[in-house]
């Protein structure tokens, strides 16, 4: 039987009188390609944050590899291999990109303030360790013509990239995007769909929220559709896309097409 290594079990999330995310049931199991959809306004990056301990759900519970973290903050859970992206790119600008991937390391190194002042071993160990790893994933990830370019000035889906890969500097069991391909011309939106599928191949487990129904269909090996933060299909894209109230969470009276844009 496949490990789940990402649950959610009646999680709900309110914001006073808002029910942002209420009694929602996932299992994410290792390997998986797995997506989030829904309308504007579902729910789904609230899931996330309660998912990724940015906030702490109002009921139910969070099951990371079998263990519960609900009263764990990010970088607890980061630490036990969690890493996200989110729908706003929050690279160093300034920074090159190899510099934006060495910093994606930050809790992996052993090196404290004392270290760092004095340039001992500790210090020079971890700086040996960041710049030879930070190397090997900009190379994985086809960054290499890149690694001393600003990011700032980077094309978009590039810059979606160089994010991803510093979430790879965490050694992730699991990798949560949060529209990834938001704001991509579609050439950028195919390569992100190529790369997303490498990654899963080299063993990341992926899970993956979108608006782009296209991509998200023909990316995903499994789908769960929240609607006004309730859990209302899961399933395979084939069965999500013909389930009656998908059809009418994105289009009254209709149907998801051949996997057109929402």
């Amino acid at each position: 039987m496949a490990e789940i290594i990402l649950e959610a079990k009646g999680v709900s999330k309110h914001f006073g009188g808002l029910k942002a995310v209420e009694n929602v049931d996932m299992e994410i199991y290792r390997g998986d390609i797995f997506g989030i959809i829904g309308p504007n306004g579902a729910g789904k990056t609230t899931f996330f944050n309660i998912c990724s301990g940015i906030y702490e759900p109002t009921y139910g519970e969070i099951l990371f590899k079998g263990e519960p973290i609900r009263n764990l903050n990010p970088e607890q859970i980061a630490r036990k291999g969690m890493a996200r992206t989110f729908q706003n790119i929050q690279l160093f600008k300034n920074m090159t990109v190899f510099e934006n991937v060495r910093i994606g390391f930050h809790i992996r190194t052993k090196t404290r303030m004392f270290d760092a002042i004095f340039k001992n071993k500790t210090y020079q160990s971890d700086e040996e360790f960041v710049n030879e790893e930070s190397m090997k994933i900009i190379d994985k990830v086809g960054l290499s013509a890149y690694k001393n370019t600003m990011a700032g000035n980077l094309a978009y889906g590039i810059q979606r990239r160089v994010e991803i890969a510093r979430a790879l500097a965490l050694n992730p069991d699991i990798l949560l995007l949060d529209e990834p391909a938001a704001g991509m011309n579609p050439i950028e939106t195919n390569n992100l769909k190529e790369f997303i599928i490498k990654l899963n191949a080299e063993g990341y487990t992926i899970a993956v929220i979108e608006h782009d129904m296209k991509f998200i269909m023909s990316l995903t090996n499994r789908l769960l559709v929240l609607n006004f933060g309730e859990k209302i299909s899961e399933g395979t894209p084939e069965i999500v896309k013909n389930d009656q109230n998908v059809i009418e969470a994105y289009f009254g009276k209709g149907k998801i097409a051949g996997g057109e844009n929402s």
